[in-house]
């Protein structure tokens, strides 16, 4: 009997402490690297998250709205100039409003231009991009080109360039183009009948 039991304890290993602690660390990395990787894979997944955010709020803080009427200039017979006042949206970036040269005065900005500002101007006959304009600062205004939060940009939009000419009884759109944010659409009808100063509707 006595070497039965001899023999039966003899044939029982078991783990030792180094084998289990080994085992166990082995776990411990597996898990950690796994833990990483999930980790990584989601704080990726919030940046590029948080990066289209940011891009959609810069786009939204850069843009302008209408203040006040859209006027109409003319001689009688044909729109000469379109006038409009812009301000910053609240808590929007500022908007470089240098504008375009147009040294042959033929209505449109001209070639290498710094005008960072675009209008272009569409009817049913035609379309025309980066027409000239000027500005005229109203009330607050710190003496830069930039239109900030608190300032008014009164814009003229020449319409020489405008072939065949703006004439009574059409439907026209100016569109204005920051350099970021979104475009400020004006669509507007001129009158039957053309006066000299127009509050278009």
């Amino acid at each position: 009997m006595k070497t039965l039991w001899r023999r039966l304890i003899r044939e029982e290993r078991g783990l030792s402490a180094l084998e289990t602690a080994i085992v166990l660390i082995a776990f411990v990395v597996v898990a950690s690297v796994f833990a990483f990787t999930v980790l990584s894979a989601g704080t990726f997944s919030t940046e590029r998250s948080k990066e289209v955010v940011f891009a959609g709020l810069s786009e939204v803080r850069g843009s302008l709205e209408l203040k006040g009427s859209v006027l109409a200039d003319s001689d009688g017979s044909k729109v000469t100039a379109i006038v409009f006042t812009v301000a910053n949206v609240a808590g929007g970036e500022p908007i470089d409003f240098t504008a375009p040269n147009d040294a042959n005065n033929d209505g449109l900005a001209d070639s290498g231009s710094n005008n960072k500002v675009v209008i272009s101007y569409r009817d049913k006959n035609q379309r025309r991009t980066d027409l000239a304009w000027s500005i005229t600062w109203r009330g607050d205004n710190d003496g830069d080109s930039l239109l900030e939060d608190g300032e008014l940009a009164e814009i003229t939009v020449n319409m020489t360039a405008i072939t065949p000419t703006l004439g009574a009884n059409t439907t026209f759109a100016i569109e204005v183009k920051p350099p970021q944010g979104a475009v400020l659409i004006l669509e507007r009808t001129t009158p039957a009948v053309l006066d000299t100063v127009m509050d278009l509707r």
